[in-house]
């Protein structure tokens, strides 16, 4: 019979980009540790939800924290890529359309539509890319 205390589950780190998550999930499971994603569904409902529940959260046994430790600290840390971006307007997050990603940047407008700006004001360009699924939005 099993100790009830090594069947705890904990939450090992906490992601605000789902894809992140599932990378360092997949390397855990390489590694032979049972692991999973909370919360991943509740965020792809409602990207909106990501800040409010604290983001997606990778699980494991609590029997398995040492050795978890020692393969992402070999592995290196992806949360440098884990980012918000924040709208200065109306000081929300901005999350892709398409995948709901929180790790996108601003587009680059290139010279084509830097030329219709400045002929056309009223000319909206896409102003951020999701460097997941590589599309553009507003």
């Amino acid at each position: 019979m099993t100790n009830p205390a090594e069947d705890k589950i904990i939450t090992l780190e906490t992601y605000y980009d789902v894809m992140l998550a599932h990378i360092m999930r997949t390397k855990l499971e390489d590694n032979g540790i049972p692991c999973f994603i909370a919360d991943e569904n509740t965020i792809g409902a409602n990207p909106l939800y990501n800040q409010a529940v604290g983001g997606v959260k990778l699980k494991i046994f609590e029997r398995d924290l040492e050795r978890c430790r020692e393969i992402l600290a070999t592995e290196g840390d992806l949360h440098e890529q884990d980012h918000i971006e924040i709208d200065e307007e109306t000081n929300n997050m901005i999350i892709c359309p398409f995948c709901a990603s929180t790790n996108i940047g601003p587009a680059d407008p290139g010279k084509f539509s830097t030329f219709l700006s400045a002929v056309f004001p009223f000319y909206n360009t896409k102003a951020w890319h999701c460097f997941n699924c590589l599309q553009d939005f507003e």
